[in-house]
């Protein structure tokens, strides 16, 4: 019976970067790397060495650090394989062999085409001529290393018997794993399985070797296509991150581990990944390739694990395995998101109000939850701000016991961001602060909170342009919690984003004081610091 384990064989640094666009430097690639080692992947393949000296340096470099020992964090107590990419030429598996010998578990990946459309277009070679290539190049690297794989390339649209003679010689020729690659996303899941399961009973020597998955995207079935030939025996899919890779990209590693694991109980496969850090492995691949992730991608999107039905959010509120299959924490995402908008319900606003510390009932909720509604209409997310302004002892603005007279502020690639502020107290009195912070909106905020001392919590904060163009105005929302109390919030415009986030924070101030039992403390006339 074959093992339930699924080798996880991670191309994100080889096929994902061969997506226009996403090319990585060494450095990256090394970083991507240690990621991939921390995640628990079984193979790297690292590179192809003999598309230029940059990517042979990446591999080695990869192979000397990653492939050497196991980097802490990684559950498992060996370092991954690390592989290079070759054709099958004399030249290519040198220069493979080159970039992984440091490794110390290497394996050399040559492929050569094999279906007749590649056959007769491409490399202009007769089936005996491929056989015997094949043959030839997969004993040369036996000879250099004692892990090596082979794919015939364009295996979906090859001739299953041919497919088979091939395979049977390199098997011969010392291949340890066969990868057979849906190359251009064509087949059907069950003809992909079919394929596999082909392989595995008519391939002398087949069952002696891991038998691998490789499907590309073409037509949004890479993943459904991965878990088909795992299903009919193969033990190793070759996935990247986010999905990236050629045209429209391979099987996403984290839809692969989720799928298995999720649905264990169905397929009976495991892998030995850590799916804790799929969100953050995601994250810095996105960040190295430039390439973002859908809101929609799933497992890591943005908006994977987010609401906005008030159906959805209904039953989420009720329990949460109504509408999510799996936890967000199980994938590194932080929380489940609610998220307003127009087609929330009042379950959910009137849940998240509370939340904010401003619970409603009757008809204060229903006035609050009619108004929010109107609101939804016009903006297509409604923030903690928006519906703390919407509860009924916030509606009206909070005395101005702090008025903002000047503001102004330093910063830039030389010297400390600071800022000089200038308002005006309860007392009628100015009051004149400069502080030193990590940027001009940081600087501002604590030349501010140095005048009014009132010790605060900033809890959100967030920057918005009303207006159009270059000129826009500039719209400030701040959320802040004082001493365990309920959040308070405060707004500001103007066309000076810094003075917009400054006026915000002092409303937001000034809502504190208003409903704070203690007056504000008083300060001596300053004219400087």
């Amino acid at each position: 019976m074959a093992s339930p384990y699924v080798r996880i064989f991670d191309t994100s640094l080889r096929d994902g970067e061969q997506a226009p666009g996403a090319s990585m430097t060494s450095a990256e690639k090394l970083e991507v790397a240690r990621a991939l080692a921390r995640l628990g992947v079984d193979v790297i393949e690292a590179g192809f060495p003999a598309a230029s000296p940059d990517d042979l340096a990446a591999v080695q470099a990869i192979s000397a650090e990653i492939g050497q020992a196991a980097i802490e964090g990684r559950p498992q107590s060996e370092p991954p394989i690390i592989c290079g990419l070759a054709r099958c030429t004399r030249n290519d598996i040198q220069a493979a062999w080159e970039g992984v010998k440091g490794a110390r578990r290497p394996r050399i990946h040559t492929f050569l085409a094999t279906s007749d459309i590649h056959l007769q277009h491409k490399l202009r070679m007769s089936r005996t001529e491929v056989v015997a290539r094949a043959t030839e190049m997969v004993a040369f690297a036996r000879s250099l290393c004692p892990d090596v794989e082979f794919s015939p390339e364009d295996a979906g649209r090859s001739d299953p018997l041919f497919l088979y003679e091939v395979l049977a010689a390199v098997i011969q020729a010392g291949a340890t794993t066969l990868n057979i690659p849906d190359t251009v996303g064509y087949t059907l899941p069950d003809e992909y399985g079919a394929l596999i399961a082909g392989i595995l009973a008519h391939t002398p020597g087949a069952g002696d070797v891991i038998i691998s998955t490789h499907c590309h995207d073409d037509l949004g079935l890479a993943v459904a296509n991965t878990v088909a030939g795992l299903r009919a025996g193969a033990r190793q899919a070759e996935v990247t991150i986010n999905g990236i890779g050629e045209r429209a990209g391979n099987a996403s590693l984290e839809e692969v581990v989720m799928a298995l694991r999720t649905r264990g109980e169905k397929l009976g496969l495991q892998t030995g990944l850590d799916a804790r850090q799929l969100c953050r492995v995601s994250k810095l691949v996105s960040r190295s390739t430039s390439y973002p992730v859908p809101p929609n991608k799933a497992i890591v999107g943005a908006n994977a694990f987010a609401h906005e039905s008030g159906i959805h959010q209904d039953g989420m509120i009720k329990n949460a395995t109504t509408y999510e299959i799996m936890r967000p924490e199980d994938v590194g995402a932080t929380q489940t998101t609610l998220v307003l908008g127009k087609h929330s319900g009042r379950n959910a606003f009137s849940k998240r109000l509370a939340e904010l510390g401003y619970p409603l009932e009757g008809d204060a909720l229903a006035k609050a939850f009619a108004e929010f509604k109107k609101l939804a209409d016009r903006k297509k997310s409604v923030h903690d701000a928006d519906l703390v302004a919407l509860s009924s002892d916030e509606r009206a603005p909070a005395p101005e016991l702090w008025h903002l007279e000047a503001l102004q502020v330093t910063c830039g690639t030389t010297g400390l961001p600071t800022a000089t502020v200038r308002l005006r107290g309860p007392d009628g009195q100015t009051h004149v602060h400069a502080a030193v912070g990590t940027g001009p909106v940081d600087a501002s905020y604590k030349a501010i909170g140095a005048v009014v001392q009132l010790p605060v919590t900033l809890l959100e904060f967030g920057i918005s342009a009303v207006t159009e163009g270059i000129d826009a105005l500039a719209e400030a929302s701040v959320r802040v919690r004082h001493e365990g109390e309920r959040s308070s919030h405060g707004h500001g415009a103007d066309s000076d984003i810094v003075v917009a986030a400054a006026k915000a924070y002092i409303a937001s101030l000034n809502h504190v004081l208003a409903r704070s039992s203690h007056a504000p403390a008083r300060h001596p006339q300053a004219t400087g610091d």
